[in-house]
């Protein structure tokens, strides 16, 4: 069984838009655009909701970024009237390569890099009195598949509760072009990356094994229900609960009547 986008989706997601940025001041929103789906769906999502003139789409390269997802982004913040700007984080990360150790691991500078680019996003967003919209989908939430205080940093993340299968439905939906619907997903943290290639697993498999946990199956019952064989579900598992930490506030031990992040919830 797979997730499907649900018909009440864009209008909540929408109303939850609306909602936030009001309660936080009104000013508007600031989103980190990559060139990729799950930036333009937000994107696209926020500008429908407040008005194309409150948000404003950043495009943050590094050294390993591509021409194409630039100029997929400016395209996309072209044809919808969306202001868009560019920063350029690479000096930022040579700068940190002189100061941090094993920098030249991949991994290691991917994370500084998505780091680097949740500061630029909540700088402008401060600046302008504004919130940042995070970009981030349910399956990465799941299997902790994005950078903690990085690509994860955000005040709000309206398609935090949809599946990377979802958001492709949802973006065909409100009119992201097919150009960056139909790229191969890539957080761009280094020359060649891909979503699926760094998981070993195709989002269409691993969505059904995601939606099976969510529904509290287990193993053997998920891989004979989508057909995913039982040692991808059982990676799948693994990742889901090797990350929890990142889907939490830092944990705080219990000292009063009520405490944040365990009883005291807003």
């Amino acid at each position: 069984m797979r997730p499907q986008l649900k018909d009440y989706a864009r209008p909540a997601i929408e109303n939850f838009i609306r909602q936030k940025v009001e309660e936080s001041g009104g000013g508007g929103v600031v989103i980190g655009l990559s060139g990729g789906i799950d930036s333009a769906t937000v994107s696209k999502l926020c500008a429908d909701a407040i008005g194309a003139d409150r948000v404003l789409n950043i495009f943050m390269p590094s050294a390993s970024s591509s021409e194409r997802d630039r100029r997929d982004a400016e395209d996309f913040s072209r044809t919808f009237g969306i202001p868009f700007k560019v920063v350029e984080i690479a000096p930022a990360v040579e700068t940190f390569r002189a100061m941090l150790p094993s920098l030249d691991l991949r991994e290691c500078a991917g994370n500084v890099a998505a780091r680097c680019r949740m500061i630029v996003l909540f700088h402008h967003a401060w600046l302008m009195g504004r919130v940042v919209m995070g970009t981030s989908n349910k399956s990465e939430f799941l299997i902790g598949y994005f950078t903690k205080f990085g690509d994860g940093g955000s005040d709000f993340c309206p398609i935090g509760d949809l599946y990377k299968t979802e958001v492709r439905q949802l973006a065909r939906e409100i009119g992201v072009p097919d150009a960056i619907i139909d790229k191969t997903p890539s957080a761009g943290l280094w020359e060649g990356q891909t979503d699926e290639g760094e998981m070993g697993i195709t989002y269409e498999d691993l969505d059904q094994v995601l939606f099976g946990i969510e529904r509290s199956l287990g193993d053997e019952a998920i891989a004979a229900e989508s057909g995913v064989p039982l040692d991808k579900v059982h990676k799948v598992r693994a990742m889901h609960v090797q990350s929890v930490h990142k889907r939490k506030m830092p944990l705080i031990p219990k000292l009063g009547v009520r405490t944040l992040g365990i009883d005291w919830r807003e």
